[in-house]
């Protein structure tokens, strides 16, 4: 009988352990998304900053300017809600104005011009990479929390659901052959 006891015991030490391992585990999981979204929140910041910068320096065409700014300024200002759809419509102005190499071209031969296209192109190459690293960081959580053990023992605590962020961030062709030089 008192092996049977103590065995048990054991056995519950060990459930306990696995239990409290994994719930460490899922902590981290869930501080590295945090992480990885402050890190994707400042390089949209950066892109949607260096976009609007852009537009305001007097090197693009009105029109252009125009179509940049209002996509720049609807991205920094976009409640979480719209956040993805915003940035996904500053992407497309930027596809739009810089498709072509000639534009970034003129942007470049503009005074400043050089610097200002080398930190967009280095933007929208970064967010890409950022946001990336952030669904991977929700995909490994959402995996760990699908687990039963996870569910019956509410290991999770009160943490919310983790979600991916989806939006356009296909950087135009011209800026992206830029960053990559």
């Amino acid at each position: 009988m008192t092996s049977t006891l103590i065995w048990i015991v054991v056995a519950l030490v060990v459930i306990g352990l696995y239990l409290s391992w994994t719930a460490g585990r899922l902590d981290r999981l869930h501080a590295r998304i945090d992480a990885a979204r402050a890190a994707l929140d400042a390089q949209l910041l950066r892109r949607a900053s260096v976009a609007q910068e852009l537009a305001t320096s007097g090197v693009l065409d009105p029109a252009a300017s125009i179509v940049l700014y209002e996509a720049a300024h609807a991205a920094r200002q976009a409640e979480e809600e719209q956040r993805e759809v915003a940035e996904s419509e500053l992407s497309q102005a930027l596809r739009a104005i810089f498709g072509e190499p000639e534009q970034v071209e003129a942007v470049r031969e503009a005074p400043g011009g050089e610097e200002a296209a080398r930190e967009l192109a280095q933007a929208v190459r970064r967010v890409p990479m950022a946001r990336r690293f952030h669904n991977d960081s929700v995909r490994a959580a959402r995996a760990l929390r699908r687990h039963r053990k996870v569910r019956w023992f509410r290991l999770a605590g009160h943490a919310p659901f983790p979600m991916a962020f989806e939006m356009d961030d296909e950087p135009p062709a011209a800026l992206a052959d830029r960053a990559a030089a």
